[in-house]
């Protein structure tokens, strides 16, 4: 189970800060939003920000490009040291060549679905894909709370992986906590993208180690019951 704070939710004033605390922590992927005002209703941060945060860590940089044109930002970000970049499958006709032309910069592939798009609309893209992000709110702001609905796209982007006998993550993200993070786990999902839950804690190295343990016991399920052996009776 891969918990991937995310940027978004610390403080902008002493993001350094924020990434040692990350990097203390435990966390395996850093989330790195980026907006740009068109695709969502919000601008975050660009390519300059990833590449002066690179040398801080070796954390994984998750980058997920909530832009409309994300065509001319991606070898700027693959310089910048993302890791895996991701792009939203609503942009229609330009996924598939955006999808090759990350794989052709030598990064890990992401796609990105919205929750009012059908989950059909990712099935070509599966094969080529490294981590489905299955949105848990419409994205653009941090802090809105978590759509269930979106849960029976987990669980059937799991069971694809699994009849297709694939590989793919399923990250999460979007009012992810430590209940809503378990209820994920449950479905399917595998890496878990929370914001204000993880970065709002004192304690980031525990609330890491917390998300992560009730994920992967709610994975597991409850304990087996034993059954209950009868004393044998004695004869004679």
């Amino acid at each position: 189970m891969i918990v991937a704070p995310s940027l978004l939710a610390a403080n902008y004033g002493r993001l350094a800060d924020a990434v040692a605390r990350h990097r203390a922590s435990g966390a395996e992927w850093l989330h790195l939003d980026v907006m740009d005002g068109h695709f969502v209703p919000n601008i975050s941060f660009g390519p300059q920000l990833v590449k002066t945060l690179r040398p801080l860590t070796p954390a994984f940089f998750d980058v997920h490009l909530m832009c409309d044109k994300p065509l001319i930002l991606l070898p700027m970000f693959a310089e910048a040291g993302a890791d895996q970049i991701t792009v939203h499958v609503e942009l229609g006709d330009q996924v598939e060549p955006l999808l090759w032309k990350i794989r052709a910069l030598g990064r890990k592939v992401g796609l990105a679905i919205n929750p009012p798009t059908a989950i059909a609309l990712t099935q070509p893209f599966l094969e080529v894909v490294d981590t489905l992000l299955v949105m848990t709110v419409n994205p653009g702001f941090g802090g809105q709370p978590f759509i269930h609905e979106c849960l029976p796209k987990i669980q059937q982007a799991a069971a694809w992986r699994r009849e297709r006998d694939l590989a793919f993550h399923i990250e999460v993200d979007g009012g992810i906590n430590f209940n809503t993070a378990a209820e994920c786990a449950r479905a399917g999902a595998d890496v878990l993208v929370s914001g204000t839950t993880l970065f709002g804690q004192r304690n980031l190295k525990a609330a890491v180690a917390r998300m992560r343990r009730l994920a992967q016991a709610a994975v597991a399920g409850p304990p087996v019951a034993q059954p209950h052996r009868r004393a044998a009776r004695l004869v004679g």
